[in-house]
């Protein structure tokens, strides 16, 4: 019993390695080729500011521009994009 779950359990690490290398290995070799891996999202940032009568005051700031990479994982310092698209509003607590 304790074999087997250990090996259930070395399956799923090696799957997830294998997936995350992967994933890594298409974007920085842009497979499929002709293809960008990465994209700029526009987000939108707001300021929530507490005021002393416990009410929240929300002041919307410019758009800004994001990059995002096309994977499922972060690589290169970005954020994936279907988590970033998910993802639009910045909230700043002042």
């Amino acid at each position: 019993m304790k074999g087997t779950l250990l090996r259930i359990v070395a399956a799923l690490v090696l799957l997830a390695l294998f997936v995350y290398a992967g994933d890594y290995v298409s974007v920085r070799f842009k497979i499929p080729k002709g293809r960008d891996p990465f994209s700029t999202v526009t987000i939108q940032p707001m300021y929530a500011i507490h005021e002393k009568n416990g009410k929240t005051e929300y002041d919307y700031a410019q758009p800004e521009t994001q990059v995002c990479v096309h994977s499922l994982f972060p690589h290169f310092g970005y954020s994936p994009c279907w988590y970033v698209n998910r993802h639009t509003e910045k909230r700043i607590d002042i």
